[in-house]
C-alpha cells in the first residue's frame, strides 16, 4: 500500500493537523479503495460535500463585503468564477496537492480534464478536513489565502470562459430567474462516470449537456442554453 508523508503538505498550507488520518482521507480518491481492499482509511467524498458548502459560504461572505455595489446576479457570477473546477485545480497544482493523492492506477495516469476535476474536488475535501480539525475560522483563512488571494484577476479570467456564469447572469437579467441543474442520467463505473445534466428555468427544460463529471456536463448544458436562447 502506498505510503505518503503529508508533513510537507502541512507546511505548504501552514496547517498542522491534529488528526492525521483525517488529512489522509481528504487525499484518498474512491478509485484507490477499489484497488486496495485492505485500506481502511475511507475516501474523501463526504469531506468534499462538506468542503463545498464551507467554500461557498466563505467566498459569498468575501464577495458580499468586498463588492458592496454589485447586484445579486453579478455576485453569483463572481462566486462561480472563484469556485469553479478550473480555478480550484490551478490552486491544487500550485500547492502540488496531486503529489499526495491516493488514486487508482488508471486515474493516476490521466493528466487531462478528468484530473482537473479530481484536483478541484480534492481541494473541497481538504477544506472540509481543515474545518473538522481546526474549525471554520482556519478553513476560512485557508480559503482567503489560497483561493481568494488574486480574486479580481481570477474573476476577470474565468468569467470569459465560464458558460454557467454567463447563462446565469443572462437568465437573471432578462427573465428574472435563477437557472437550476438536475442529473437526468448517470452511468459507467466510478472511475469513468458519464452524466447527462438538464438545465432548467423554473420547471422548463432548456438544454442538456453530457460529461465525465457533473461540472463538465453543467458547463456544456449552459453552453447549449446560451446558443438556444441567443444569449451568446
Amino acid at each position: 500500500m502506498k505510503k505518503i508523508d503529508l508533513s510537507d503538505l502541512e507546511k505548504k498550507i501552514n496547517i498542522e493537523f491534529k488528526d492525521k488520518e483525517l488529512l489522509q482521507r481528504a487525499l484518498t480518491h474512491r478509485s484507490y479503495l477499489n484497488e486496495h481492499r485492505e485500506f481502511t482509511g475511507g475516501h474523501n467524498e463526504r469531506l468534499e460535500f462538506l468542503g463545498d458548502a464551507i467554500l461557498e459560504l466563505s467566498v459569498t461572505d468575501y464577495l458580499y463585503n468586498f463588492y458592496p455595489q454589485k447586484t445579486e446576479g453579478e455576485l453569483t457570477s463572481y462566486r462561480a468564477a472563484l469556485v469553479n473546477t478550473f480555478h480550484l485545480a490551478e490552486v491544487a497544482k500550485r500547492l502540488k496537492v496531486g503529489d499526495y493523492l491516493l488514486l487508482s492506477k488508471g486515474e493516476a495516469r490521466d493528466i487531462g480534464r478528468a484530473r482537473q476535476y479530481i484536483l478541484a474536488n480534492t481541494m473541497e475535501s481538504l477544506i472540509g478536513a481543515i474545518y473538522l480539525d481546526k474549525g471554520y475560522g482556519k478553513a476560512d483563512e485557508f480559503i482567503k489565502t489560497e483561493i481568494l488571494s488574486s480574486a479580481e484577476e481570477t474573476i476577470k479570467k474565468n468569467l470569459s470562459r465560464d458558460t454557467k456564469s454567463r447563462f446565469q447572469e443572462k437568465a437573471q437579467e432578462i427573465e428574472g430567474i435563477t437557472p437550476t441543474y438536475q442529473v437526468l442520467e448517470e452511468s459507467g463505473p466510478d472511475h469513468n462516470k458519464n452524466f447527462l445534466i438538464g438545465l432548467y428555468l423554473d420547471d422548463k427544460l432548456i438544454a442538456t449537456g453530457k460529461g465525465h463529471s457533473k461540472q463538465e456536463a453543467e458547463q456544456k448544458a449552459a453552453q447549449a442554453g446560451l446558443k438556444l436562447k441567443n444569449w451568446e
